[in-house]
């Protein structure tokens, strides 16, 4: 059992409330609970570091350029009616 659980005060809301948190969803108050926490839960950091990475490899991944001969080859099959050989 994780140090936040044997504890009793973390569960689903409490990782709701740290994709708020990452939202910059959060009153002020809310804020520094949920740092305060995070500093102090294993658990919850971990899940909180997690997040953060999945969040950057997603926001990078949208600013990322698909090859041009890719694009042109999708549209050609779009236009076409045409299936990517298996």
């Amino acid at each position: 059992m994780s140090d936040c659980q044997s504890l009793g005060d973390c569960d689903d809301a409490r990782v709701t409330r740290i994709y708020e948190y990452l939202d910059g969803a959060l009153s002020r108050e809310d804020l520094a609970e949920i740092k305060g926490h995070l500093d102090t839960c294993t658990d919850c950091s971990t899940e909180y570091d997690l997040e953060c990475v999945i969040r950057s490899v997603v926001k990078r991944s949208c600013v990322e350029a698909a090859p041009a001969n890719l694009k042109a080859a999708i549209l050609d099959r779009l236009h076409n009616g045409r299936t990517a050989d298996v």
